[in-house]
């Protein structure tokens, strides 16, 4: 582009600078189609890959550390004949922690303990539901304000809102009740905010 701009400070029409640069492409693009090589995508290649692009932007010491752990979260989320979804992968910052301390975690990392002193620590032959539901009450996502007449308005409010919550805790334990069997148990995973009293 640097270049244009002095060829158009020389009076070339930039038009005709336009079309040289759309040949450019064009015969770029050829070139590559014949010189290109068609490789088996293996792990030794992601990590040749890694490393050259990890390299560049990071000091070498993190980027021959991190290497192994990209290429690991990519294939661990890869399923045949369908492109990545990068989405699948998250990358948490642990405050406290340098970026030495990084690590891949092939699983779900959470970022708090349980939510109640009586649940337990360790779980085996477990069903896990992962869900995004919320069970609190919502706020509203605009700003309103409601008017009660009365404190017996108020209250009917808070039972509806109360009960509606109560539904989406009770649908959660049927299922439970109705997938566990003898000698299994059941842990819930939830993205959005859990109530006290749901617990």
């Amino acid at each position: 582009m640097k270049l244009s701009q002095r060829l158009i400070q020389e009076q070339v029409h930039p038009k005709i600078v336009v079309e040289g640069l759309e040949l450019a492409r064009k015969e770029s693009l050829k070139f590559l189609e014949e010189f290109k090589v068609k490789l088996e995508v293996d792990k030794p290649l992601l990590l040749s890959v890694a490393r050259t692009a990890l390299n560049t932007k990071l000091i070498p010491a993190l980027a021959n550390q991190l290497v192994e752990m990209v290429v690991d979260a990519v294939q661990v989320i890869q399923k045949p004949d369908t492109p990545i979804d990068l989405h699948m992968v998250e990358i948490m910052h642990m405050i406290h922690k340098g970026a030495s301390d990084s690590r891949m975690v092939r699983g779900i990392v959470m970022d708090h303990g349980s939510r109640h002193p009586g649940m337990p620590k360790r779980l085996e032959n477990v069903y896990i539901l992962a869900c995004n539901v919320s069970l609190e009450y919502e706020k509203t996502e605009v700003n309103s304000q409601f008017f009660f007449s009365n404190a017996e308005d108020r209250q009917k409010l808070a039972n509806s809102e109360r009960r509606f919550t109560e539904e989406r805790c009770q649908k959660l334990i049927d299922f439970k009740r109705q997938v566990c069997k003898e000698g299994r148990t059941f842990a819930f995973f939830n993205e959005k905010g859990i109530d006290p009293i749901c617990l």
